[in-house]
């Protein structure tokens, strides 16, 4: 689904996509893609080619929101969630920093020490 997604918003000239893997942040959903938009037309454009792509490949829409204003358009794929931004809209809110923390790394299981043998 998720290069569904890259490929809808390439189709309609999306600009500085990003993928961010956010699984280990939120129980919600798997996956951020964000994407920049020069105009409200843009945004609502980028944002409908999403929805009708992955409707068409048998993807649920679970909502979107923000199509009224066009400014930030998001696309609320259950385990993906779609952000089309305009630029100033997405520098503003920075949602690559916000979003982009690395997984923590997984604690190595100890070697137990030997214990020492008893004489005898």
């Amino acid at each position: 689904m998720e290069k569904a997604v890259v490929a809808a918003l390439e189709d309609i000239k999306g600009k500085d996509i990003v993928v961010l893997k956010v699984a280990h942040l939120s129980s919600l959903f798997e996956r951020i893609i964000i994407a920049s938009a020069d105009s409200t037309r843009q945004t609502k454009a980028l944002a409908d080619n999403v929805v009708q792509k992955l409707k068409a490949a048998g993807a649920h829409v679970l909502s979107v929101e923000g199509a009224q204003t066009g400014e930030w358009v998001l696309v609320d794929l259950g385990a993906i969630v779609v952000h089309v931004m305009q630029p100033t809209i997405r520098q503003y809110y920075n949602l690559e920093e916000l979003w982009n923390q690395p997984e923590p790394k997984k604690p190595r299981a100890r070697k137990k020490a030997a214990e020492p043998k008893s004489p005898g």
